[in-house]
């Protein structure tokens, strides 16, 4: 059932991708309700795909690759839908569909069989830590997006090209504001996923850190992210810089989520 929900899901992210691609090329407010329509739907199906393969499992579907990559499609939707009630960035949604579409597409090709859960992972922490760290991860990548954004924006107003980026993006000033607001909810985020990690490190192995490929990679990548903040709020690091340390920042986030797990053993390596 969860499945057959999930290709449900798929396909009304992969139609309001469509939408807001034509959206984007028409400029058509009609267009555009549509494909945040069809958005809005596809996560609410989203979530119940989701409830019903807890039920299905017996634990919270987030210990294998399939569970992981399409919880974090849901995150950077739901990430989406959040900021679109309070700002209003223009066609933001064009650059984020596509991305849930890939993340989902990730998620199909992926093995979709529940497993017996690892000793270590019997825990009342898996979903309050996994849960966490993965939200985090999707509104890091909405920053990413925005970067993005950012990014094509400039090159477009820096060699005085005025083309499609430029008559259909929101002001550099806009989609800067959009990136700091974004890391101001991903990095708090991503620190407590680092915190609530620890705890149950502790409780599991018995000790706080272990050096773990996945714990020193997560480190890692907050270390990028709190440079970058650092740098914002003393250094006035903005535009430019912000845009490309926001997206070399989650190369690192996906990284410590598939890299690590299928190039580097260690004990967080538990599910296909």
């Amino acid at each position: 059932m969860s499945y057959l929900l999930f290709q449900v899901t798929f396909g009304g992210y992969l139609l309001a991708t469509i939408v807001y691609v034509v959206y984007f090329a028409t400029q058509n407010p009609s267009v555009r309700l549509a494909a945040r329509s069809l958005l809005l739907g596809a996560g609410l199906l989203h979530t119940a795909t989701l409830v019903v393969r807890y039920f299905e499992a017996g634990h919270t579907p987030l210990t294998s690759n399939h569970e992981a990559v399409s919880f974090f499609a849901w995150s950077v939707t739901w990430g989406f839908l959040s900021f679109r009630w309070r700002y209003r960035v223009k066609n933001f949604g064009v650059f984020v569909t596509p991305l849930i579409s890939l993340l989902m597409l990730i998620a199909a090709l992926s093995s979709r069989n529940v497993t017996e859960l690892p000793p270590a992972l019997k825990s009342d922490w898996l979903p309050v830590h996994a849960s966490i760290a993965i939200i985090a991860n999707g509104f890091l990548a909405l920053a990413f997006c925005g970067g993005v954004m950012y990014l094509l924006l400039e090159r477009e107003i820096k060699g005085k090209r005025f083309g499609i980026f430029y008559s259909r993006l929101p002001s550099l000033e806009s989609l800067d504001a959009l990136n700091h607001h974004c890391l101001a909810v991903g990095f708090p985020l991503l620190t407590l996923g680092i915190i609530t990690g620890s705890i149950w490190a502790k409780q599991a192995w018995g000790t706080y850190w272990s050096w773990d490929p996945k714990e020193t990679w997560s480190l890692i990548t907050w270390f990028l992210y709190a440079a970058l903040l650092h740098q914002r709020l003393t250094m006035g690091w903005r535009r430019r810089r912000a845009a490309i340390m926001t997206i070399v920042g989650f190369a690192a986030a996906l990284f410590t989520l598939w890299g690590v797990s299928y190039l580097l053993t260690g004990v967080h390596t538990y599910v296909g």
